[in-house]
Parts: C-alpha cells; sequence; structure tokens
C-alpha cells in the first residue's frame, strides 16, 4: 500500500504540491479567526457539583463577584469624609452600568473583610456578565480623592488571552532560528534543511484551521493553541527529518529518485504512521477526562498528528521527487549525510554500557529516582492569577488583596440552597455556618430572579482562596445539612479545586490503565516478546518520574523562578495529566524506533550485544538529532509569560531530551544486555500472532 502510494505522488508530484499550496492557503485565510471562537478555562469539570452551583448563581442569583475595583486613598483612611463620599459616589456609579449587578462596597456594607489593614484601601466587587475592558477603560486611574485598578477573575481571562497571543509569538521566533540552525548541521545543505521547516510551516496553518474549526462545534481551550502549535511543528519536523535522511542515504546508495522515494515512503514513512498512532493512542486517554482543557486538547492534538501525518506522507515526498539530487544543493559544508549506516559514537556509548550494565544503569536510575523525589511532596492547583506575570492588573490586584486584606476578601463562597427554608430553618443554618472556625461573614438569604423555589448565601472566611484552611472550611460547610434538610451547592474557588482533583483522582486509573494497555499492545506487535512492553514500562515511567518531579522542584520550590519570571505555586493538576500523556506518547516514539531496529538485526542472526550496538548505532544519531529538534519547539515556550505554559515546554522538552539520551543511549542496551535471551520470549500462540500482524520498519 505504501509502495503504490509513493508511485502515486511521485507521478503527480507538481499536481499535489499545487494542491498543498492551495489548501494550506485556505488553511491560513480560514485559521486566522481562530482566538475568536477559543475559550477560557476548562480546568474544572461542569458536571460537578460546585459547577452546578455556579451556574445557578450564574443565572438565577446576579452571577459569582468576578470584577474587583481595587480603591486606594491619596492620603488618610477610607473611612474620612472625604474618602468616604468619594466611594460612595463609585458605587453608586457603579450600580448603574448595565454590565454589572450585585455591586458590593465597603461603603455600603462597612464590612471589615473590604477594607485593607492598615486603612488605606477598600474594595468593590461586581459581576461582569459580558466583556470587561470598557469597565477597565473608564474605571482605571485616579478619580478624584481615589485611584482605582480594576482586577477579579474576569480581568485575569482577558489578561490570559493577551498572555497567550504574546508567548505564542516570542516562542516561534526564538524556536524557528534555533531549528534552522540545527538542521544545517544536521543536513549540511540548506535546501535539505529548508524541507522540514516547509513541512512545519505548513502543519501550523493546518493546526490553526482545524482549531478554528472544532472551536466552531466545541468547547476548545485558548491554550490549546500555543501546546498544539508547538506538538505540530515539532512532529512535522520530525517526520520530514526521517524521510529527508532516509532519501538522501537510498540516493548514495546508487537508488534513482524513484526508487529512493518508494523505499522511503515504505520504511520510514512506517515508521511515521506508527509514531503517530502512540501518540494519538497518548492523546485519546484524554478523553477520559471531563474537563474541557483536557478533552479539547485531545481532539485538537489528534487532529494536529493527522495533518502532520499528512504533510509528511504527502507533500515531503512531492518535494522529494522534484528536488530529486538536488536535494543536497547549496551545500554548507562537506558531504556528510544523516545515515542508518551508523553512528560510530553511538556505537561505542553502547559497546561501552554493555560492557560494565549494571555498574553503568545503576546511576542513571539513581539520578533519575532523586529527580523525581519532590513528587512525593508535591501539591496541584487550579490556574488562577497567580499564574500570570506580576505586571499584568489581575495579578497585581490580587497580589495586593492576598497581601493586604484580611483572609478571602474578592471570592465569597456561594451556597445554593435548593427548596424554600422556613424562616427558623434558615436563621439556624445561618447559625451554624457563622460557628465555624474561619468564617467571618453570612449575609442574609436572597430570592433567585425568577420563581424557581432557591434561596441564596454568601459566605466570607479568613482562609486566602485555595489554601489548606480554606479547603478545609469548604469541606465543612458541604458537610452541614442544610435548613429544614433542605440539599444544598457550593460554589467557590476551593469546591471547584476540591472537585476537580476528586474528578482527576477518580480517572487517573482509567486513562492509565488505557495507556499500558495501548502500549504494551503496539510494543509486542512491533517486538513479538512479552519482556519488551514490560521494559519499556518500567523505563518509561523512571523518565516521567524524573521529568516531574523536576518540575515539582522548579515550579513549586521554586528553583529558576528568578530566571524564568515566575511566583513558586502548586502544579497545574490538569497541565500534569496533559503533559504526562504527551510526553508518554512521544517517549514510545522512539523506544519504538530504536527497538524495532534492533529487533531486525536480532532476526537476520546477529546476537543480541551486535544486534544492540548496531541498532542503537543506525538509529541514534537520528533519534538524538530529532529530538533535539522537538525539545527546542517545547522549550521554547519557556518564555511564556504563563507559569503553567512554562511548565509544559520545559517538562515536555525535558523529558524528550531525558529519553533519548539516558533511557535509549543507556538504559536501553544495558537493560537488553541484563535480560539476555529473554529479551525475545513469546509464547508460541504469540509468536505466531506476531508474525502475521507485525509492523516492523524493512
Amino acid at each position: 500500500m505504501l509502495s503504490a502510494h509513493a508511485q502515486f505522488i511521485y507521478r503527480h508530484a507538481r499536481i499535489i504540491l499545487i494542491g498543498a499550496l492551495l489548501a494550506v492557503a485556505a488553511a491560513v485565510v480560514y485559521g486566522m479567526g481562530v482566538f475568536g471562537v477559543l475559550q477560557d478555562g476548562g480546568f474544572v469539570d461542569e458536571t460537578a457539583p460546585s459547577m452546578r452551583a455556579r451556574h445557578l448563581v450564574e443565572s438565577q442569583f446576579g452571577g459569582e463577584h468576578n470584577v474587583v475595583f481595587l480603591v486606594s486613598t491619596q492620603g488618610g483612611s477610607v473611612d474620612s469624609e472625604v474618602n468616604r463620599q468619594a466611594g460612595l459616589g463609585l458605587t453608586r456609579e457603579l450600580a448603574t452600568e448595565s454590565g454589572l449587578t450585585k455591586v458590593t462596597s465597603y461603603w455600603t456594607t462597612g464590612l471589615a473583610s473590604l477594607k485593607s489593614l492598615d486603612s488605606s484601601l477598600a474594595l468593590v466587587v461586581a459581576h461582569a456578565a459580558g466583556d470587561v475592558n470598557p469597565f477597565i477603560t473608564k474605571y482605571s486611574g485616579a478619580r478624584g480623592p481615589l485611584t482605582v485598578q480594576v482586577g477579579g477573575e474576569a480581568v485575569a481571562d482577558e489578561n490570559v488571552h493577551d498572555e497567550v497571543n504574546r508567548s505564542l509569538v516570542v516562542a516561534e521566533s526564538i524556536a524557528v532560528p534555533i531549528i534552522l540552525l540545527l538542521l544545517l548541521l544536521v543536513f549540511g545543505s540548506l535546501v535539505s534543511a529548508m524541507i522540514p521547516l516547509i513541512i512545519g510551516g505548513v502543519v501550523v496553518a493546518g493546526t490553526f484551521a482545524q482549531l478554528r474549526f472544532l472551536g466552531d462545534v466545541t468547547d476548545v481551550s485558548v491554550f490549546a493553541v500555543n501546546l498544539t502549535t508547538a506538538l505540530g511543528l515539532g512532529l512535522s519536523i520530525d517526520y520530514a527529518l526521517l524521510l529527508v535522511s532516509r532519501f538522501r542515504e537510498s540516493l548514495a546508495e546508487g537508488a534513482t529518485t524513484s526508487q529512493a522515494v518508494v523505499r522511503t515512503v515504505n520504511t520510514a514513512g512506517r515508521t511515521i504512521l506508527f509514531s503517530a498512532l502512540a501518540v494519538a493512542c497518548a492523546l485519546a486517554t484524554l478523553l477520559c477526562f471531563p474537563q474541557f482543557f483536557l478533552r479539547s486538547f485531545a481532539y485538537a492534538g489528534i487532529g494536529v498528528v493527522l495533518v502532520a501525518v499528512l504533510a509528511a506522507l504527502v507533500i515531503t515526498p512531492a518535494l522529494l521527487a522534484l528536488l530529486g539530487p538536488r536535494i543536497n544543493a547549496l551545500r554548507l559544508r562537506p558531504k556528510r549525510a544523516l545515515r542508518g549506516a551508523g553512528s560510530e559514537t553511538w556505537a561505542r556509548i553502547a559497546i561501552r554500557v554493555m560492557e560494565r550494565p549494571v555498574l553503568t544503569a545503576l546511576p542513571v536510575v539513581l539520578f533519575l529516582v532523586a529527580m523525581a523525589a519532590p513528587l512525593a511532596t508535591a501539591t496541584f492547583g487550579t490556574p488562577d492569577q497567580g499564574a500570570l506575570p506580576v505586571t499584568s492588573a489581575g495579578r497585581q490586584v490580587a497580589d495586593t488583596i492576598s497581601a493586604r486584606f484580611p483572609g478571602n476578601a474578592d471570592a465569597a463562597t456561594d451556597i445554593v440552597i435548593l427548596g424554600v427554608p422556613s424562616r427558623e430553618g434558615m436563621d439556624a443554618y445561618r447559625a451554624q455556618l457563622a460557628g465555624l472556625s474561619g468564617v467571618e461573614y453570612v449575609s442574609q438569604p436572597t430570592n433567585p430572579d425568577t420563581a424557581a423555589d432557591l434561596r441564596h448565601l454568601s459566605v466570607l472566611m479568613s482562609y486566602p482562596a485555595k489554601s489548606p484552611g480554606a479547603q478545609r472550611l469548604t469541606s465543612e460547610i458541604r458537610s452541614l445539612v442544610g435548613p429544614d434538610h433542605l440539599s444544598i451547592l457550593v460554589s467557590s474557588h476551593d469546591s471547584r479545586l476540591i472537585d476537580t482533583k476528586d474528578s482527576i483522582r477518580e480517572r487517573l486509573p482509567v486513562a492509565g490503565g488505557l495507556i499500558v494497555l495501548t502500549t504494551f499492545l503496539v510494543l509486542y506487535l512491533f517486538t513479538g516478546s512479552l519482556i519488551q512492553p514490560l521494559r519499556a514500562l518500567v523505563l518509561n515511567a523512571l523518565g516521567l518520574g524524573a521529568t516531574m518531579g523536576a518540575m515539582a522542584w522548579i515550579f513549586e520550590h521554586g528553583w529558576l523562578s528568578d530566571v524564568l519570571g515566575f511566583t513558586p505555586r502548586p502544579l497545574d493538576l490538569s497541565m500534569t495529566v496533559l503533559l504526562l500523556c504527551i510526553v508518554f506518547g512521544l517517549s514510545m516514539d522512539y523506544e519504538v524506533f530504536l527497538i524495532s531496529r534492533i529487533k531486525e538485526l536480532h532476526d537476520t542472526g546477529l546476537p543480541t550485544r551486535h544486534a544492540v550496538r548496531e541498532g542503537l548505532a543506525r538509529t541514534g544519531r537520528i533519534v538524538s538529532a530529532a529530538a533535539s529538534l522537538l525539545a527546542v519547539s517545547f522549550l521554547a515556550f519557556g518564555s511564556s509569560s504563563v507559569a503553567f505554559l512554562q511548565m509544559f515546554g520545559l517538562g515536555a522538552g525535558l523529558a524528550v531530551l531525558i529519553d533519548a539520551t539516558l533511557i535509549r543511549g543507556v538504559l536501553v542496551p544495558a537493560s537488553l544486555k541484563l535480560l539476555g535471551r529473554l529479551n525475545w520470549a513469546s509464547p508460541t500462540v504469540l509468536r505466531r500472532l506476531h508474525r502475521r500482524v507485525r509492523l516492523n520498519e524493512t
């Protein structure tokens, strides 16, 4: 099938490239509107009780407070007569805004939680149902004796949009020149080096188009733009690298252009198809989770993989067919193709590892385990303003409130009572709430905007949002029996964090089981061995543990925080799950590429020791080059101003480098040497199955 496909591409190369050019142009035009259809958030389970409560508050009680007007005086206390009158005037003006509801001010309520500890600052909180930019423009700055800063969750969402756009431009401007330089070093020819970049550009255009389409039909997170772009650029360049290197190798061995195209698609093309399958399977496990951030990345990520495969197996062979021997044109150094004939450096590494496998592998294993150690005490959270740079308005307001106001001043805990309680029952329930340690204020009950049989209360607590104390108190509020034994729902940052943790914890075993099952099945089809999938799972777990331990060390404990410009914080739970799935899929790519070549050499009669040496020699240089290019596309997001984008970029880049060096270069040859004849053990029945369906590269 691949041979027929390659022959068709060779015969119709010009027409295919013209069609591809038109398709890319259409994708660029269509994809330009992608940011208009993407959504903020998506990190919580929309079906959780906390989100049901939030939807009821939004639809029946005017919404949660999501805009904060931080008011400072030019001198004196907020309680002075001049400042009090100015504050009351500001409150009345805000209350008349058609886009604001539930305007609550210190000057009208006297709540201590809405006044700073030194009495120089006060808060006015409200709910904005639409665009907050008009309020930012209108109210920010000096207003008489007062100065206003606008922040809150809605403003932070706007800041995130801006930072995502900026981060994407900065990351690509860093990654592309470095990738071009590395490609020139790998190929030594400008023409050869440009093909992977061309394919990368095609995939990025396709990525934007398919994100625009997905955004029109389902919920897609705005962060999918950055993450899928990095994944698409990295995969497409890796695939093009494999194809170009194999094509040059075939030409060097005397093949004609048509023969080289067919051989390239028939060999490297098969590897690419499996790589796509491995990554897509890993991404598909994200569908186990209800958060639309993860689910949208499953859809978008699988779409990116398909676009990368199409570009690699259609456009790249067409370019190779037209170029032929001119693939080596504009040479920048003496001819030195990246060939499967072998690298002496990687051959020597394999020999030295297998001479003393235990002594060589043990320090690497201990190092990876030590890197994973911070995971034992890691804490996890959900995104908030703390993930933004300190220069953003949302972050500045949040930091000021956290440092200078008592407790959780800007984020009330909303309680929805599912029914209409008696006055006595409501009074008793409010007394119970007020008696809980950490509760500062309990509001009077309010009726819904419609005739629904519901009631609403707000609670202010003395603990900062998402702190252990706030989560404990939220759990206590949830455990109370509602007034007159009516059911209650609780909506707050802390209730959503608790529900998110529970949601992911419940589904992790299913997702993990699917990854293990698909890994075991695919590796068995490649090797025919029951031992190799188990070995791969153990080694991949070591690499993943080391990577996530490093992320805990960097982002939670604050190592490199000054260099990268973020504030230490708990690891983002959804981003951690996403990172694990993607890294696992990418590590499978390099695992199969190496082990399939070793198995092929072993099947020709070579002893395991010689097969490992030759297999590493023939694939080591390609794997290291591909890993370097892929790592660059991820590591560039370390320049992002959003903390969890930095975490994804650094984590994925580090994982790829660990996998291509310590895992493939040391632990794989060491473990294969130690396993000896057990490497290829399999029952007779399963061996027959493998011979019928094996997917080895030929």
